[in-house]
C-alpha cells in the first residue's frame, strides 16, 4: 500500500452499474460501505489486522460519521481511498478516509470517530502502543474540502424518540427489520445499513410542486451519530423531518428508531439540495416548490 501527504491507501475499486441510484451516480449507501471496507484496511495499518474478523479480541467501534460528497460517481468511475489519523486520545480516535477519483479529485470525505473495544461487550479500553506508534506515522490534518461546512461537530444532545417524533409531525420514512446479511463478523447491524435506509425512505420527503418532478436530490454533507446497534430481527424505523430550509439547499433531520421501546439507534444531520438530470449541476429550488418545502419545516427539530 502506498502513502501519500494524507495517509495510506486502504482501498481501491471501481462503480458498478448496479450501486447507482436514479441519479446516475453511486447511491449514498456504497460511499459509507466503501469507507467501512476502507477502515478495515486502516485498522490493518494500525497493527490490527483481524479487528473485523470473527474471532477478534478487540475491534474499532464507529460512533460518529462526518460525510461530505464533493464530486459525483458514475459507473465505470475508478475510485481510491486513502486513510489517515486526525487525532488518538485514549480509547477513542478521529479518522480520515478520502475517496478520490483516478484523477486526484476529491469525491468524497468521511471523517470517522471510532473507540477502540472489546469486539463483543464494545467496552472501550485503552490502544496499544503500537497503535500509538502507527498512528504517529499516518497522522494528517483536515484538508479544507473535507470539513464541516453545513452541520455542526460539536457535542449533540439527543431528543429522538418515537413519542417526540410524532409530537413534532415527522414523517415515517422507512420501516422494516435488519436480517442477517445486515449484519456484521459480530452478528451487530453494518454501519452502511443506517444510510441505506436513509436513502431508501428520503423520497417521501421529496417536494410536491409544479417543475419540481424534473429535479432528483444529491447529498451534499452527513453527521451519522450511532447510538446503539440492532441485530438481526430487530426492526426499525426511520422518522425524519425538514428543519430550515432555502432556495438551495434544506437540512433534513433523520431519526433511527426502535418501534419496541421508542429509543434512537442512531440519528444524523443531513444537507441535501435539488439536483438537475439533464446538466448534472445542483439546481435552485422555484418560488412555489420553495413554498412547498418551508410548510414541512418542523420547528424545533433537532438530534
Amino acid at each position: 500500500m502506498g502513502v501519500s501527504d494524507l495517509g495510506v491507501e486502504v482501498w481501491s475499486g471501481s462503480v458498478a452499474t448496479w450501486e447507482c441510484d436514479r441519479m446516475g451516480h453511486l447511491n449514498v449507501r456504497f460511499y459509507v460501505a466503501r469507507a467501512m471496507e476502507a477502515l478495515v484496511g486502516l485498522a490493518a495499518e494500525l497493527g490490527m489486522p483481524r479487528a473485523f474478523s470473527p474471532a477478534a479480541e478487540s475491534t474499532l467501534v464507529v460512533r460518529e460519521q462526518h460525510i461530505r460528497f464533493l464530486r459525483e460517481a458514475r459507473p465505470g468511475a475508478l475510485v481510491r481511498i486513502t486513510g489517515a489519523v486526525v487525532e488518538m486520545g485514549e480509547t477513542d480516535a478521529r479518522l480520515l478516509l478520502l475517496m478520490r477519483h483516478e484523477n486526484g479529485d476529491l469525491a468524497a470525505s468521511f471523517q470517522t470517530v471510532v473507540s477502540h473495544a472489546t469486539a463483543r461487550e464494545l467496552r472501550p479500553f485503552p490502544w496499544p502502543e503500537r497503535a500509538r506508534a502507527r498512528a504517529a506515522a499516518l497522522s494528517a490534518t483536515i484538508p479544507p474540502q473535507a470539513q464541516a461546512r453545513s452541520v455542526s461537530l460539536a457535542p449533540a444532545t439527543i431528543t429522538a424518540s418515537l413519542e417526540r417524533a410524532r409530537a413534532l409531525g415527522l414523517t415515517r420514512i422507512s420501516a422494516g427489520a435488519i436480517l442477517p446479511q445486515d449484519c456484521d463478523a459480530f452478528g451487530r447491524m453494518r454501519a452502511e445499513i443506517f444510510m441505506s435506509r436513509v436513502s431508501d425512505g428520503v423520497p417521501r420527503l421529496s417536494v410536491d410542486a409544479p417543475g419540481a418532478s424534473a429535479l432528483g436530490g444529491a447529498a451534499l454533507e452527513y453527521r451519522l451519530i450511532h447510538l446503539a446497534w440492532p441485530r438481526a430481527g430487530d426492526r426499525v424505523q426511520m422518522w425524519s423531518g425538514v428543519a430550515a430550509a432555502d432556495e438551495r439547499t434544506r437540512r433534513l433531520i433523520h431519526w433511527f428508531l426502535d418501534p419496541e421501546t421508542g429509543q434512537p439507534w442512531g440519528v444524523a444531520d443531513a444537507t441535501a439540495a435539488s439536483f438537475d438530470l439533464e446538466t448534472r449541476k445542483l439546481a435552485v429550488l422555484a418560488p412555489e416548490a420553495l413554498e412547498a418545502v418551508r410548510k414541512r419545516v418542523a420547528p424545533g427539530l433537532t438530534l
